[in-house]
């Protein structure tokens, strides 16, 4: 083997933007031939790795899978959205998301793909593109008897928020089609928490507390200050909670209404159990 001096390895990072141990690894590889080294690093998509680390992934695309009560959601960044458009792009998250839902969603880098592993593919893609290309959040529901759905928005030709909720106490038919209008919902209208119980209490204690200060600055009779104070915090939870939101598709109702309106047809007992919800750059 040959000898592997610290200025050759420092040479080859100049010229690559590896990191030192890959670059080390290529010339111990290649027998300090530096053009050889230059091609290993390439060929395993380590050439230009350490400039891009830096650099800011904050685009990318998203996408769904559902089939066999299992859903799947998975966001893929990158620098972009000229990349995240792109049809390798696309196809790559797209397939994450069925290998997720097919084998679970954990160590994901890990899990083979595509003759490799993810992680190593990305690197590759990383390096043909000539862009920091990482996984984003992932999330994967497997549904308990309830009924699952997972809906992707698409704008700029790309996913750009992806959502999968899961209701309990029916499923099939109607069951189906409440939970795909309550996912069309929740990319719309972004709601935090499934419920009122859900939200923190310190956080709803600092909410009081400036309704409390909004309302005595409006000069409004003492007397009338919890009232007022709660109709403000039941605004706030409309807007933060997701049964007590407006339905987008009828902003009369509320989506408890919803489910209420349903419940002869769906089931008794149908809430919401539990949803997830990722935008790029969000």
């Amino acid at each position: 083997m040959a000898d592997i001096s610290a200025k050759d390895v420092a040479s080859l990072r100049k010229l690559t933007g590896a990191g030192m141990m890959d670059c080390k690894k290529a010339l111990e590889e290649t027998d300090g031939d530096l053009e050889r080294a230059k091609d290993w690093l390439r060929e395993k998509g380590k050439a230009g790795a350490s400039k891009r680390a830096g650099r800011s992934a904050d685009q990318g695309a998203i996408d769904v899978h559902l089939a066999g009560g299992v859903a799947a959601l998975v966001e893929l960044n990158c620098e972009t959205d000229f990349v995240a458009k792109g049809d390798q792009f696309k196809a790559t998250v797209a397939a994450l998301a069925a290998l997720v839902a097919a084998q679970g969603d954990a160590d994901v880098a890990g899990l083979a793909f595509e003759g490799t592993t993810v992680g190593e593919h990305l690197t590759q893609m990383s390096a043909t593109m000539g862009e920091k290309i990482e996984l984003g959040r992932i999330a994967r529901f497997e549904s308990a008897g309830g009924a699952i759905d997972a809906y992707k928005h698409i704008q700029n030709e790309r996913g750009v928020i992806g959502v999968l909720v899961e209701l309990e106490g029916a499923s099939g038919g109607a069951a189906d089609d409440v939970a795909h209008d309550v996912a069309l919902h929740i990319a719309s209208a972004a709601p935090r928490f499934v419920t009122r119980d859900e939200v923190p209490a310190d956080e709803v204690e600092r909410e009081r507390a400036v309704f409390e200060a909004q309302t005595r600055e409006e000069g409004k009779p003492e007397q009338a200050w919890p009232k007022i104070v709660e109709g403000k915090l039941d605004k706030f939870y409309s807007t933060v909670c997701l049964v007590d939101q407006p339905f987008v598709k009828n902003p009369d109702k509320t989506i408890k209404d919803l489910l209420t309106q349903q419940i002869s047809t769906i089931g008794e007992n149908i809430q919401i159990r539990r949803f997830v919800r990722f935008q790029i750059g969000a």
